[in-house]
């Protein structure tokens, strides 16, 4: 299957609460999107792997994606290396996608940090045709996206644009719910973590909230380019007066 867009998060629910929206948004319109988790998040401190593996299918569905894929690479100790860059470059042929969606290249989390280089050298090397990579027996084609962009984790930056989510915004929601071991559950005896605080989730309402005001709509999720982005039609373009 080729994907049109395809979004790579460290660990589950990093898509969902990032970028979740605009996949959602993408399946709406009619194109066909995929996430693809590099660890299963067994070092979290809350859930386990195949707890997190459940949720994961249960958010996929939510948003009506195409294919989730986990690469099992380890939670915490992964590395930006050969190894890992080619599994990752087998996904990125095998599914064919016009763009990526990334993690910005400023991070809390190492692993985010590390999951964005990896990305980003998978994105390029994937497009070379002497390096060569099989899905089984089947020695694969290069392909390079389009483009990739950053979605924004903990640390905020200026954006290239916003996508206005406000129409599947429940639905983004919904999806980020259901990584329900993550976050708050005043019946959970497990140890609190930033995620599982009441004010978290309010916090992200907060944030897309902001990001909407920013474009005159009502929800929105922010995208960095490294590359300029352009448009066909100056009057579809949105700002802060609508």
């Amino acid at each position: 299957m080729k994907l049109d867009i395809l979004a790579i998060g460290a660990h589950p629910d990093d898509v969902e609460l990032s970028c979740g929206g605009t996949l959602a948004k993408c399946v709406q319109l009619g194109y066909k999107a995929g996430i693809v988790d590099l660890t299963q998040g067994e070092s979290g401190t809350r859930g386990n792997k195949n707890i997190r593996a459940r949720e994961a299918a249960a958010a996929a569905k939510i948003l009506g994606v195409h294919v989730r894929e986990n690469l099992r690479l380890p939670d915490g100790r992964f590395e930006v290396n050969e190894s890992n860059r080619m599994k990752l470059i087998t996904i990125i042929r095998k599914y064919r996608p016009t763009f990526l969606l990334i993690p910005h290249s400023s991070e809390r989390h190492p692993d985010h940090v590390h999951a964005h280089h990896l990305a980003k050298e998978a994105w390029f090397y994937s497009g070379l045709a002497k390096l060569a990579t099989r899905s089984g027996r089947i020695l694969q084609e290069p392909w390079r996206p389009k483009n990739y962009f950053h979605f924004m984790q903990k640390y905020e930056f200026a954006p290239s644009f916003i996508v206005d989510v406000t129409g599947v915004y429940e639905r983004r929601m919904s999806a980020i719910r259901a990584h329900k071991s993550q976050f708050f559950n005043p019946e959970s005896i497990e140890p609190e973590t930033l995620l599982s605080q009441k004010s978290f989730l309010d916090f992200i309402e907060t944030r897309a909230k902001y990001y909407g005001s920013e474009i005159g709509v009502r929800y929105g999720e922010p995208f960095y380019s490294v590359e300029a982005v352009g448009t066909s039609d100056i009057f579809s373009l949105r700002f802060s007066g609508g």
